[in-house]
């Protein structure tokens, strides 16, 4: 078991590192993990929680995008969908195939969606799920028997990937580690240190302590999603400004709204997005919207508007008529979108990666989007192989197993842990109580937050109900309410007091209050 105190030991004992990477989101982590997978000293830091931000706020999909085939942007779909393949066989304990069903209300309909999957089939060449089919208006009903049947023609089934995006991210972390890097969540970047004019390393300060670390690297890579801009700024206060981002809002519904074991995607929004009803660990996801937004937040919220539009969206799609009564949680991420001169809207702009070397030798990598993380860590770490004058390593994420990986599914409250799975259910019989749920309306145990402790530096109620387990995401009032016991559960592995306790849970519950449904 590998504690926060021996992490913060590494990072006193070992002043110089090969690269450090600041941002414990998508990108971060398959940046850090793709340089220590070659054999650099590797070092993460994080100034919250490991995908405290948009990479825990997708919308929970490894695809290619289909609305991108429709942009004409073939080369990010071709990309995407390779590396699809990449994440299902490295990681197929967090990354399963999904049917979706995209209804269709003509012949017109039913002919133009076939072709345009048709093609979204041949750019997966290799990696292909499987082909997208035709279905009569029987069929389509039976995949989506809620749906509301007039004028219901037929639809058609194509396959993609899902993924719990936030399990996935403690997946790298594990898989960091055990490849000898560091990842520490909790500590925030101070500044950059320079020698002659160059970036050769970071002030970082401890969250929990204020201690303070003086941190020298050959390379640093800026991988802080929507923020990049800001560290850029203080590398390079007239950086122009590179980011372009947008709210995606979601909300999330009990499973009888969609029954069944396929998601539907609705084509054709008001924004010009597509529209997901997707199954999602035993609720259904809906999303999403696009908003520009000209300032990022450390929580942003969905509007009432947004709610409004997704709730609108799916009724007329849906036998269901939905109200905020239906909606179990809502939450938002920013995406890191590239801009482009700052015009236009944040639909139009594709989920491209780019890489930017300062003057001074800053690596940022920017855009993106869960898909890719993979190539866009490989990317970043050979430019700043390059900054650093390292001979340059081929990258081996390609065909790297993440940690959890198993060959045979994990069946069970446990699937998302993999071939952690039998030591979970080790503690339960070690102490039964731990086997019970952390409350009757969540599918999570006690025994995931006592591993969550041990195993995956969770610091907090948040960081337990909000991404170790997904409670807050799944059913915010459940989670506000099943606060108390995991403080306690917390409190005793952590060994703070009563007073922390309370804290955690007010702290938690002012949180989980914005996560409630707004109208």
């Amino acid at each position: 078991m590998t504690t926060r105190r021996d992490l913060l030991g590494r990072i006193r004992d070992q002043i110089r590192w090969d690269i450090v990477v600041i941002g414990g989101g998508a990108t971060g982590l398959g940046t850090a993990v793709d340089s220590a997978s070659r054999g650099y000293s590797t070092l993460l830091l994080e100034a919250d929680d490991f995908a405290r931000g948009t990479s825990s706020r997708s919308t929970k999909l490894i695809h290619g995008g289909v609305r991108y085939l429709a942009q004409g942007n073939l080369g990010l779909v071709r990309e995407a969908l390779h590396e699809r393949g990449v994440l299902l066989r490295n990681a197929p304990h967090l990354v399963h195939r999904m049917d979706f069903l995209v209804p269709a209300y003509s012949l017109g309909e039913l002919a133009y969606y076939g072709v345009g999957l048709k093609a979204y089939d041949l750019l997966a060449l290799g990696s292909s799920l499987g082909g997208s089919r035709p279905v009569g208006r029987r069929e389509a009903l039976r995949l989506a028997p809620t749906l509301s049947p007039r004028r219901v023609h037929g639809g058609i089934v194509y396959a993609d990937g899902q993924f719990d995006d936030a399990r996935f991210a403690i997946a790298l972390v594990r898989t960091l580690l055990g490849l000898g890097g560091v990842a520490l969540n909790g500590v925030s970047v101070a500044g950059l240190v320079k020698e002659g004019g160059k970036v050769a390393g970071v002030e970082a300060v401890d969250g929990e302590t204020g201690e303070t670390f003086r941190v020298f690297a050959k390379a640093v890579v800026n991988a802080t999603g929507v923020e990049a801009d800001t560290l850029r700024g203080v590398d390079e206060p007239r950086a122009s400004r590179s980011m372009a981002p947008s709210r995606g809002s979601h909300v999330v519904l009990d499973r009888s709204f969609l029954p069944g074991d396929s998601a539907v995607m609705i084509p054709k929004t008001d924004d010009g997005r597509v529209l997901f009803a997707i199954p999602w660990r035993g609720k259904v996801l809906l999303g999403t919207t696009d908003t520009p937004v000209d300032q990022t937040v450390r929580e942003p919220r969905p509007s009432a508007a947004e709610v409004g539009y997704l709730l609108d969206h799916a009724s007329r799609y849906f036998a269901r008529k939905l109200t905020a009564d239906d909606i179990r949680s809502t939450f938002a991420g920013l995406r890191p979108l590239l801009g482009k001169g700052g015009e236009g809207r944040t639909a139009s702009l594709s989920r491209e990666h780019a890489v930017f070397v300062s003057d001074s030798g800053l690596v940022t990598i920017a855009g993106g989007k869960w898909t890719t993380y993979r190539r866009m860590g490989q990317d970043a770490v050979d430019r700043a192989a390059g900054v650093a004058g390292f001979p340059l390593r081929e990258s081996r994420t390609q065909s790297l197993r993440l940690h959890g990986w198993a060959e045979d599914r994990v069946e069970g409250p446990f699937t998302t842990y993999g071939s952690d799975a039998p030591e979970l259910q080790k503690l339960v019989a070690e102490n039964p109580e731990w086997g019970e749920p952390i409350h009757p309306a969540l599918p999570d145990l006690k025994v995931e937050v006592i591993w969550a402790v041990r195993h995956e530096l969770a610091r907090s109620v948040e960081d337990i109900l909000a991404r170790r387990t997904r409670g807050l995401f799944l059913d915010a009032k459940a989670s506000i309410e099943a606060a108390p016991a995991v403080a306690s559960l917390l409190a005793g592995e952590l060994g703070f007091d009563e007073g922390w306790e309370g804290a955690q849970v007010e702290s938690f519950r002012d949180l989980a209050n914005g996560y409630l449904p707004r109208l």
